[in-house]
């Protein structure tokens, strides 16, 4: 079993009287615990792609396969316990609650997951502390800087013990010593077991995976190992 399957995946965009190929046929296995890079220009299909590997978005034909399930069968209430359960996102814009602290931040997924509150607490500070923030528990993120945004954003992705973690171009607003800090922090969780797969157009970052596997136009043209 994969942690992702890919099976002839495309996702297509109607735009007046043409079809935009936004993701064209690919197929794609991500082993357990492989840490995935997928690199391309902006505008490759690359962000579409982790879109369909972690079920915010659902192809137009093919078949997503996540831990051996297949996803195109599942109605909506079940693809949300996928991403609830099974995956963590990390985004380049971070996506936190700006009204919410990071401690608060960090424990919406379990709040919503029914786990109790001593738990939620006991593991939101447990992941602010291996990200090396908890002396910001307690900021909101208009008082963070993005390194530490970013950190927060990875301890809540991480917050639910995800198997896999999909990261949308996660350095790409930092500098980068932060940019340094956040991508080990994301190669610590792969050494644990967690699947990762990141996109990405800096090719710096291809150093920090097992594989590289590139896209144009919503095409695979070729892999290599990181």
């Amino acid at each position: 079993m994969y942690a992702i399957e890919l099976k002839d995946v495309k996702k297509v965009y109607r735009v007046g009287n043409e079809d935009i190929y936004a993701v064209n046929g690919v197929s794609l296995k991500v082993k357990v615990g492989e840490f995935l890079c997928v690199m391309g220009a902006s505008g490759s299909g690359k962000t579409t792609l982790l879109s369909l590997m972690g079920c915010l978005d659902k192809p137009t034909s093919g078949k997503v396969i996540v831990e051996g399930v297949d996803t195109s069968e599942l109605g909506d209430r079940e693809l949300t316990k996928i991403r609830r359960d099974k995956i963590g996102f990390v985004f380049q814009q971070y996506h936190l609650i700006p009204t919410l602290t990071a401690f608060e931040n960090v424990e919406l997924p379990m709040l919503l997951k029914g786990i109790s509150k001593k738990e939620r607490e006991r593991r939101a500070m447990e992941l602010l502390k291996i990200m090396g923030i908890d002396k910001a528990a307690n900021r909101k993120p208009s008082e963070l800087s993005g390194g530490m945004q970013q950190r927060v954003a990875i301890a809540r992705a991480l917050a639910n013990n995800p198997k896999i973690l999909l990261c949308d171009e996660p350095t790409g607003n930092l500098d980068t010593k932060s940019g340094e800090v956040v991508m080990n922090l994301i190669k610590q969780q792969n050494e644990k077991g967690v699947t990762v797969v990141l996109v990405t157009h800096d090719p710096d970052i291809s150093k920090y995976a097992d594989r590289v596997v590139r896209i144009r136009d919503g095409k695979l043209i070729g892999q290599e190992s990181g």
